[in-house]
């Protein structure tokens, strides 16, 4: 089979190559399958660049989003041979899903619905999950309240701005100029343009300086420390990933004298009932046309590296490579 590997860390263009490789080993509770689509996350980027705290040892594959055919379960797998499933790959153990075949694991693999296109699927399951455990599980985002979402046009980014709306929510949408036009469409509420304004002034502005009763955070670094600054009472700061290089820092004074709370978000370790609760609510969501996951580049799989790197750069909604048929 043909994978991308990364044999030494650097940007995406220069690290990723293409190369012959031997089909996955199987483990307990892994899927071996064949994939058909893979989408790209910042991850990937920073497993490239090996500042990734879960990246594998060299050589690896990176990939963390497929949609596939499983051809092999492991033992303790929950979904079928011949099965088509959405999953999140074995990337951790060297064989993501920049592959023709790759592991998936078994307790975060699902059905895909007849009538979910492969791009989508692709791109669905770590997004929503990740979205879906941030505001449903860690948050008890509520009805009427108010939502603020930094990193509002990435891929988790626009993934909590919709759920947040379906939930409820008011949404206010942080992004670059070029952008805010996506988040309007996606149901933003609000869109603050952080080239151009204060973040925390435009939010006081739209909340006639009450605050925020929920942030989403995939970006941290100053972006943390605006959101931070508009939190109402009793508001729950979601620390989710650091899109800009670097974690958000939370100040336990602070946190006390504005009486709110700074919560960690990640989706891995739940137990399969929680996440298939989750992906029956995600699915609902997006049977109804509340939650549309916004592919907005495919790719063949001989340019994956350019897919990659056009990530690095910066991009909108999700890129998705397709692989295989």
């Amino acid at each position: 089979m043909r994978a991308w590997r990364v044999r030494k860390a650097g940007e995406p263009l220069d690290v990723l190559g293409l190369e012959e490789a031997e089909a996955p080993e199987m483990s307990p509770g892994m899927l071996h399958v064949r994939v058909e689509a893979t989408a790209v996350g910042l991850p990937d980027v920073l497993m490239c660049r090996g500042s990734y705290p879960l990246t594998p040892a060299r050589p690896f594959t990176p990939g963390q989003e497929l949609v596939g055919t499983v051809v092999r379960a492991g033992e303790g797998a929950v979904v079928r041979v011949g099965e088509r499933v959405m999953a999140v790959s074995g990337f951790y153990l060297g064989h993501g899903s920049f592959a023709e075949e790759c592991l998936a694991q078994g307790d975060f693999a699902f059905p895909v619905p007849e009538t979910m296109r492969a791009e989508e699927a692709a791109a669905f399951v770590i997004p929503c999950h990740t979205a879906w455990v941030g505001l449903r599980r860690r948050a008890s985002l509520r009805q009427g309240e108010t939502l603020l979402v930094l990193g509002a046009a990435g891929g988790t980014g626009s993934a909590a701005l919709q759920i947040g709306k379906a939930m409820g929510a008011r949404v206010i949408a942080v992004a670059s100029t070029a952008k805010l036009d996506f988040c309007r469409e996606l149901g933003a509420d609000v869109v603050v343009d952080y080239r151009r304004q204060d973040i925390a002034e435009a939010v006081r502005d739209a909340t006639d300086g009450r605050g925020v009763d929920v942030a989403y955070d995939p970006v941290g670094g100053s972006a943390f420390g605006a959101a931070s600054s508009v939190m109402a009472p009793e508001g729950r700061l979601l620390l989710v990933g650091f899109a800009s290089g670097e974690w958000g820092e939370p100040s336990p004074v602070h946190m006390v004298a504005g009486n709110y709370s700074v919560v960690g978000v990640m989706p891995s370790f739940y137990e399969r009932g929680v996440r298939e609760q989750a992906q029956a609510e995600l699915l609902a969501h997006w049977r109804n046309g509340a939650l549309k996951i916004p592919v907005q580049r495919v790719f063949g799989f001989e340019q994956l590296a350019a897919a990659v790197g056009e990530l690095a750069a910066g991009g909108v909604g999700k890129t998705v490579v397709r692989v295989g048929e």
